[in-house]
Formats: structure tokens, sequence, C-alpha cells
């Protein structure tokens, strides 16, 4: 099984699309007002926006990134506004905190083999 796509909802997707360009998507459906999708720029997962009032705060979106400190800092000079971050976590991720137009989580982290990896790993076989 591989995850092909996350879809959020939000009251304003024109407000999310240009978020979402600023974070580095990259455009593969436009049918706004009610809908886009966007391909991660590495990878083949896509991520979606669904026009929608009940949207925000329930949601955390977990996108990884090579060299976080570069990236936040790119996107504070874009006028994106972090919550926190970049720092270190207790379970030995380094992530930023902001949050999208329709208010839900977006964590941008690195964890390199602790993505899946940590120390702590159940082995099921």
């Amino acid at each position: 099984m591989r995850l092909n796509q996350v879809t959020v909802t939000m009251p304003d997707l024109d407000a999310g699309w240009n978020f979402y360009r600023t974070l580095g998507l990259k455009p593969v459906v436009d049918a706004r007002p009610r809908y886009a999708r966007f391909v991660c720029p590495d990878g083949d997962s896509t991520f979606s926006l669904h026009q929608g009032e009940s949207g925000g705060g329930g949601t955390t979106v977990y996108f990884e990134c090579e060299n976080l400190d570069e990236t936040v800092s790119r996107l504070s000079s874009a006028g994106l506004r972090f919550a926190s971050g970049p720092e270190d976590k207790s379970w030995l991720w380094r992530e930023a905190e902001l949050s999208d137009p329709g208010g839900n989580r977006i964590i941008l982290y690195y964890a390199g083999q602790n993505r899946i990896e940590p120390p702590w790993r159940v082995d099921v076989r």
C-alpha cells in the first residue's frame, strides 16, 4: 500500500493555492473554488485542498525538508509566518511549525533515518 494524497478542507482555496505554491508544491488540478491538487516537489505524493467551511485545527500535515533551516529561512523571507522552530525535538526530528490559511497545522521537518527507523522502533514481523 502506498499513500497517494492527503486532502485538507479550507474555506478559501485561493489563499490555500497561494500558500501551498509558496511552500513549493506544484499544481496538478485547478478546479477552484471547490478543489485543487498538487504534487510534492520530491517523490510522487500529492496533496489536495477541498473547499469547506469546517476546515482547520484538526489536521496536521508533515512535509519533510532535506535542508530544513534553509527552507524555513526562504519561506520566512517569502512572507510565511512560523509559530515555532526550527528546533530539535526529543523524538529526534528537527521541526518548524506554521498554519495554512484554513488553520491546518503544517510541520516542516527533517528526521533522516529516524523518520522510519528511530532507536525505539518496534520490530514486528
